[in-house]
């Protein structure tokens, strides 16, 4: 919660919270057809669109438009297999049991019938690094909409025009399409955004950002008098472990694949992997210090500069901390590539400092002795989105290594990645981006993929009805098509 706040008056917030509620009784209300034709309808205006959106992204953001245009081109699929998945009906979970006279508990079993049914009106906290793919018309919005609610989007502070302008295209679209105008709202500044949070017609909430500004979001969504869930994806150094025989056998290529990762979008990733151990003596670090890397490139904007710097300057004060690789620019504005180094021993002895998450292009290098000891640091560990292990799979005491981490990573981490870097979040139907806390705030749920549609819906059933009252999903002989388990 760092931006500053509007001047708008918090009637202005609350109109729209309305107009967004008023919207999302509508759309519930709609047929799971129309409502993969307005989604998709909504991605093609986006798509005719882009030009103008992309130099607005560029202008706002410093990201560079091919970046920009790869974004919203994942942004408009995005929206579009979500369109297939409302289509499909298994999200819906429908879940038939008949009545049962001899059921075991030692009473009949009634007719019960559960489906999911969309949450209510949704705000969105939209993310500074993610002008369009976690912003207005990004994942959440688009898992919020295919449940069957309305959005109400705080805009990041980093890109206004490109959210208001966003907005105005899925508006037009959305009423093109015979959908409600109000379907995706945006409000802008700080206050704003906490105001509609508190409003008791918000029904659930997600953001995309820092520790700090994510949970005192989420302590206010609980600390209502009716508390929602809140969908918190917060901060992560998504460490990544390398084997022995790996290191000795494939130094370069670790060393380029990693230094690819860190720098990849500057470094402005929430899948970056922070940390990285390797062996000590290990030819991996040679390579860390010889491989190329981009030239400098601006960060999103000053306020992410100013971090990365702080971030860099705290980390390379430690005691135990030494300079890897680093140029005259390393903390210029754009800045360079920095590799900090340091020991198991150091991280173990001061895992709050030095296993941090820092913003930009750079990364925390951990040299080991004892390859037994890495299950302690890996128990040490927060949370975290992604754990990667990069390992031999011929070499016996790799896979020893991999036999012992794995299952503790299972625990700390909600993406284990084999000999690939964690950047670059596929769009998926088995896709999981979600961790324990503090990764973020609802472990048990994912941002990414389809299986985040979850978040915004909940279930219903319903006892010994009437066919003639019962949602058409539910009802026998499935007229929709759906997919149904079915007792009985």
């Amino acid at each position: 919660m760092t931006d500053a706040p509007s001047d708008a008056p918090a009637a202005t917030t609350q109109e729209a919270v309305a107009a967004v509620s008023a919207a999302s009784r509508a759309w519930a209300a709609s047929s799971y057809a129309d409502r993969a034709h307005v989604i998709r309808t909504i991605a093609d205006a986006l798509d005719t669109a882009a030009a103008d959106l992309i130099t607005t992204a560029h202008e706002e953001t410093r990201l560079p438009e091919t970046r920009l245009a790869g974004e919203l081109r994942r942004t408009t699929f995005q929206l579009r297999l979500f369109a297939d998945v409302i289509e499909d009906g298994a999200f819906l979970d429908v879940r038939i049991d008949r009545p049962d006279t001899e059921w075991p508990m030692g009473a009949p079993r009634p007719d019960l019938r559960r489906m999911l049914v969309p949450i209510g009106p949704v705000l969105v906290f939209a993310a500074s690094n993610f002008p369009f793919a976690f912003s207005v018309a990004g994942g959440d919005t688009a898992a919020a909409l295919a449940a069957g609610n309305a959005v109400l989007v705080k805009a990041h502070s980093g890109h206004p025009r490109l959210s208001d302008a966003t907005a105005a295209v899925i508006s037009s679209a959305a009423r093109a399409a015979g959908a409600p105008g109000d379907l995706v709202r945006v409000i802008h500044g700080t206050d704003n955004g906490v105001t509609a949070l508190r409003d008791p017609a918000i029904k659930a909430a997600s953001f995309t950002g820092s520790i700090a500004g994510g949970r005192a979001l989420f302590d206010i969504a609980n600390a209502r008098p009716e508390p929602i869930p809140f969908y918190g994806e917060l901060g992560s150094v998504n460490p990544a472990f390398v084997a022995p025989a790996a290191a000795s056998h494939r130094a370069d290529e670790i060393a380029g694949g990693y230094l690819g990762s860190i720098t990849g979008s500057r470094g402005q990733l929430c899948t970056k992997p922070g940390v990285l151990l390797v062996p000590a003596g290990s030819p991996v670090l040679d390579a860390l210090c010889d491989a190329e890397v981009p030239d400098p490139a601006p960060l999103l904007n000053d306020r992410i500069q100013e971090g990365f710097v702080k971030g860099v300057t705290s980390l390379s004060a430690h005691h135990g901390v030494s300079v890897l690789r680093a140029g005259s620019d390393s903390l210029a504005d754009p800045p360079g590539t920095t590799l900090l180094l340091t020991t198991l021993d150091e991280v173990l002895a001061d895992p709050n400092t030095l296993v941090t998450e820092v913003f930009g292009p750079a990364g925390l290098v951990v040299s080991y002795t004892n390859p037994a000891d890495l299950p302690e640091l890996a128990r040490a560990m927060d949370g975290q989105l992604t754990a990667t292990i990069v390992a031999d799979e011929d070499a016996a005491s790799d896979i020893a290594l991999a036999r012992a981490l794995v299952p503790i990573l299972t625990e700390k981490a909600g993406r284990l990645l084999w000999n690939q870097w964690p950047t670059g979040v596929s769009v998926t139907y088995a896709q999981q981006h979600g961790g324990p806390y503090p990764a973020t705030t609802a472990p048990t749920t994912t941002a990414v993929g389809t299986a985040s549609i979850t978040r915004f819906l909940r279930p219903v059933a319903f006892q010994n009805f009437p066919a003639s009252l019962l949602p058409d999903a539910l009802r026998d002989g499935n007229p929709l098509g759906v997919p149904q388990r079915i007792d009985g």
